[in-house]
């Protein structure tokens, strides 16, 4: 990654990278989630 994108590049692709970053861990936290119910479930 390099620092010196105009302010543009950097927003876009902070938002871009930040959006994949949230979807990620949203993905990661809701399987844990839905594990650990299976499991309690069972």
């Amino acid at each position: 990654m390099s620092l010196n994108l105009n302010k543009k590049e950097k927003s876009t692709f902070a938002k871009v990278t930040s959006a994949v970053i949230w979807i990620m861990l949203i993905a990661m936290i809701g399987s844990i989630v839905i594990g650990a119910l299976s499991i309690l479930a069972n």
